[in-house]
C-alpha cells in the first residue's frame, strides 16, 4: 500500500538533519530544498536550534502533525520514533534510510519487524530500511546525485538496490533518457517492487501516466502480484524492462533429474518475465538502452534502414539487428531511389546501408530520411549514424535530425558517437528532448531484444479431458519419491496425455506374457537406475522371445534395477518435456528436442504453468532446434498443434498436483500428428 502522503506529503520531517553535506541526512535535505519542495519541511536534530537554515526540533514529540517522515538516525532508535509519529503525529508516510537491519543481523531483523507491525497497525506505507529514498514529482527525499529533473512522460523507475539506482540513473542521464518518478525501496520490509508497480498499476492514468517502467529487482517476494501488475500495465500500453539480479544457482547442481539439472529459480524468473511480457535485460548499459528505444516512436515492422556516413559502425549495427531476426532490406530501384542519388555526393550509396559519405551535409540526410519515411515501403524505421572526425561542425546535420525525430511517421534511432569530438553539439541535441544511442550494438541488440518479447498472453485455461478429481486422488495415495510406472501411467491417463502401451514385469515369464500382448517389435528398459542409458539399460528394436528372454536376464541383474519395463515401440522425432516445481512460482515447464540433445544442446524454453495454447504455441516457436519440429531437408515435421496441446495438458495437471516437484517426460516421440510419451520420471513429495 502506497499512501498518498507518502507519494504527495503536504509536510516532511526529516530526522537526523544535519549541517554537514556529506552525512545521508545533510545531504537528503539539501536535495530537498534545493528541488523545491513546496511543503512544509521541518527538521529533528536535538543538538542543533537551526539545520541548513530551517528551525530544528530537539526530539519528536515537540513535531506538529506531519505527513512524511524521512529518518536517517541509528537502527536501534527507528522503532520508537515511528511508533511515535505514526501514533501521535498521524504520519503515514515513512522513508528510511538507515541501515542495519534484516540485511545484517538477527537483531536488525527484529527491529524491522517492529517497524513493519507498527507502520501496518496504523494504515501508514514504509519505504526502506537500507534505501536511499525516493523522488516522486512532489519531493527528492534522496541522499544522493544526481537527482534527475522529472518529466511526466520519463520513465518510472523501481530498484532494490539504492547504490544500483544511483549507477542505472547515471547510465540513463547520459543518453537523454528522463524519469518520471524513482523508488528505491531497499530491504522491502513492508513495500518492495512488487507493491511500487501494483499501485503504478491501480493509479495508471491513459492521458497522464508515462508508459514506461524500469525495475532493477534483487529478489522476487510476491511472483503472483508481479505477474499481474506487470502484465495489466502492458496490456494498457505500458513498456516494461527489468534486470533481475542473482541468475545463478549452485543447488541445480544437486538435482537427480534431467529437468531439476536445467532448471532453477532463474529459469523461473524467465518464464515469469515470458509470461508477462517483460524485456530482461542483464545490465545496466543494456536496460537504458532498451528505456530509450521505448522513448522513441514504435517500430511496426522488423525492417530497418541504416543511414550513415560511416561505414564500419553501420557493419557492425546489421550484424547485430541480423543476429536478432530483423531485416535490412535493399531498397528497391524506383524514379524516387533514382532521384535521391541525384541528391548526395558522388560515390554515395543507396542501398541499404545508405551511405552518404564523410562529407554529408545536413541537406542529403534530410532528403535521405524523407525518402525512407516517405517513399520507401520497404522500411519500417531508420538508424541515424552521424559521428564527427572533428573537422567541421555537425550541428546543423543534428538541428536536422532533431526536426525529423518530431515529424516523420516512422521511428527514427539516432547514433551520435562522437562524444568528444563534437561534446557541445550531442549536449544540445539531447537538451532538446532527445535520447542519444552512443553505440550502434547495445542499440542493434535493444532492437531486437523488445522485437522478440511477446505481449501477455490472454489464454484460457485448458481443462477440458483432464480429470482433476482423478489426478487428487493418484497423487494423494502416491508415496513420496520418484513414482513406478503404473503411477505415471494413471497420471498421465486422466490428463490426456497420450502414451505407449508398456507394461512392468519382474519375471521371465511375465517379459514373454507382455510381449505377446503388446506385439513386436518391442523395447525394454530398466525400473530404479535414473539415466538407463548410462548403465545400458535400454534395448530396442526386439523382435523374438529369445531376445526377450536373454535381454530380460540382463537387465534384471543391473544394479538398483527393481523390475523390466517392456514397451511397443515407437518411432519418430524425439522431444523433451519437463517440469519443476519452484517455491512461490509454482511450475516451470521445459520443452525442447529430447533424447542427448536435451543435455548437449540444452536448446530449452520455459513457460510459467499454468499455460494457454498461444503460449505454449510461442514455448515451441522459440526454441532454436524449431526448423526441425517444421520439418527440415525433405524430414516430415511434426503437429505444433498436438505438441502445444500435451504441454497444455501437462501445464493442466500440474496446476492441480503442486506436490509434483519434478517431471521429465524424455522422449516424446512425435511423428506426424501422433505424438506419445515414451519414457516419464515423476517425483512427488508431499
Amino acid at each position: 500500500m502506497l499512501t498518498r502522503e507518502l507519494i504527495w506529503p503536504k509536510s516532511i520531517v526529516v530526522i537526523g538533519a544535519s549541517n554537514d553535506i556529506r552525512k545521508p541526512g545533510g545531504k537528503l535535505l539539501k536535495n530537498l530544498i534545493e528541488n523545491n519542495y513546496r511543503g512544509d519541511l521541518y527538521v529533528v536534530n536535538p543538538r542543533s536550534e537551526e539545520v541548513q537554515g530551517i528551525n530544528a526540533y530537539p526530539g519528536v514529540e515537540q513535531l506538529p502533525q506531519v505527513e512524511t517522515a524521512v529518518l536517517a538516525i541509528p537502527a536501534a532508535l527507528c522503532p520508537d520514533v515511528v511508533l511515535q509519529l505514526c501514533r501521535d503525529k498521524n504520519t503515514r508516510g515513512i522513508i528510511i534510510i538507515s541501515a542495519g537491519f534484516s540485511e545484517e543481523s538477527d537483531e536488525g531483523r527484529k527491529l524491522e519487524k517492529q517497524i513493519v507491525d507498527v507502520v501496518n497497525c496504523y494504515q501508514a506505507s514504509l519505504i526502506g530500511p537500507n534505501c536511499i529514498g525516493i523522488i516522486t514529482p512532489a519531493h527528492a527525499s534522496v541522499f544522493t546525485t544526481p537527482v534527475p529533473r522529472l518529466d511526466q512522460m520519463g520513465c518510472d523507475f523501481i530498484s532494490s538496490s539504492g547504490a544500483t539506482a544511483v549507477f542505472i540513473m547515471e547510465s540513463g542521464i547520459s543518453k537523454g533518457l528522463h524519469f518520471a518518478s524513482v523508488f528505491s525501496v531497499g530491504n522491502s520490509a513492508q513495500v518492495g517492487v512488487e507493491e511500487v508497480l501494483e499501485f503504478m498499476d491501480e493509479v495508471f492514468d491513459p492521458k497522464t501516466s508515462t508508459r514506461v517502467k524500469l525495475l532493477y529487482i534483487e529478489s522476487i517476494q510476491n511472483p503472483d502480484k508481479l505477474l499481474k501488475h506487470a502484465s495489466s500495465l502492458i496490456r494498457k500500453g505500458c513498456k516494461i524492462a527489468a534486470i533481475k539480479a542473482g541468475s545463478s544457482d549452485a543447488g541445480s547442481r544437486a538435482a537427480s533429474s534431467h529437468t531439476g539439472a536445467m532448471t532453477s529459480s532463474d529459469s523461473a524468473v524467465e518464464a515469469l518475465f515470458r509470461k508477462a511480457g517483460i524485456v530482461r535485460c542483464y545490465g545496466r548499459e543494456e536496460l537504458t538502452t532498451i528505456a530509450c528505444v521505448f522513448m522513441c516512436k514504435e517500430m511496426k515492422g522488423k525492417r530497418m534502414a541504416i543511414i550513415t556516413h560511416a561505414g564500419g559502425p553501420a557493419v557492425m549495427l546489421t550484424d547485430a539487428l541480423e543476429a536478432g531476426g530483423l531485416k535490412i532490406p535493399q531498397i528497391q530501384d524506383s524514379p524516387q531511389k533514382k532521384a535521391l542519388a541525384e541528391k548526395l555526393f558522388p560515390g554515395s550509396s543507396v542501398e541499404n546501408p545508405i551511405d552518404f559519405l564523410a562529407t554529408g551535409n545536413a541537406e542529403q540526410l534530410g532528403a535521405i530520411i524523407d525518402a525512407c519515411d516517405n517513399d520507401f515501403e520497404e522500411v519500417d524505421g531508420m538508424a541515424v549514424i552521424y559521428g564527427s572526425p572533428g573537422l567541421f561542425p555537425v550541428g546543423d546535420v543534428y538541428d536536422v535530425l532533431n526536426q525529423k525525430m518530431r515529424t516523420c511517421k516512422k521511428p527514427i534511432f539516432p547514433i551520435l558517437p562522437s562524444i568528444i569530438n563534437v561534446k557541445d553539439e550531442v549536449t544540445h541535441f539531447i537538451a532538446k528532448g532527445n535520447v542519444n544511442f552512443q553505440d550502434e550494438v547495445l542499440l542493434g541488440r535493444a532492437l531486437t531484444k523488445i522485437t522478440n518479447t511477446a505481449k501477455p498472453h490472454a489464454d484460457d485455461i485448458f481443462l477440458e479431458g483432464i480429470d482433476i478429481s482423478e489426478i487428487r486422488q493418484i497423487v494423494d495415495h502416491a508415496e513420496n519419491g520418484y513414482q513406478p510406472p503404473e503411477i505415471i501411467h494413471q497420471l498421465f491417463d486422466a490428463a490426456g496425455i497420450p502414451r505407449v502401451k508398456e507394461q512392468v514385469v519382474t519375471t521371465e515369464k511375465e517379459a514373454l506374457k507382455a510381449a505377446k500382448k503388446l506385439g513386436w517389435p518391442l523395447a525394454m528398459k530398466v525400473v530404479g537406475p535414473v539415466h538407463k542409458s548410462d548403465v545400458r539399460g535400454v534395448v530396442l528394436n526386439v523382435h523374438d522371445k529369445e531376445t526377450v528372454i536373454h535381454e530380460f536376464d540382463r537387465l534384471i541383474h543391473i544394479p538398483g534395477t527393481e523390475a523390466v519395463l517392456v514397451a511397443e515401440m515407437a518411432s519418430g522425432i524425439e522431444l523433451f518435456l519437463g517440469a519443476k516445481y519452484e517455491d512461490r512460482f509454482g511450475h516451470v515447464i521445459l520443452c525442447g528436442m529430447g533424447g542427448i540433445m536435451v543435455e548437449l544442446l540444452k536448446d530449452l524454453t520455459y513457460g510459467l504453468a499454468p499455460l494457454g495454447f498461444s503460449e505454449a504455441t510461442s514455448m515451441i516457436q522459440n526454441l532454436k532446434s524449431y526448423q526441425m519440429i517444421k520439418g527440415y531437408r525433405g524430414q516430415e515435421g511434426i503437429s505444433e498443434n498436438r505438441f502445444a496441446e500435451i504441454i497444455v495438458r501437462l501445464s493442466g495437471m500440474l496446476r492441480f498436483a503442486v506436490e509434483i516437484k519434478e517431471l521429465d517426460i524424455n522422449p516424446l516421440l512425435a511423428g506426424g500428428d501422433q505424438i506419445r510419451a515414451v519414457d516419464a520420471r515423476i517425483r512427488i513429495e508431499k
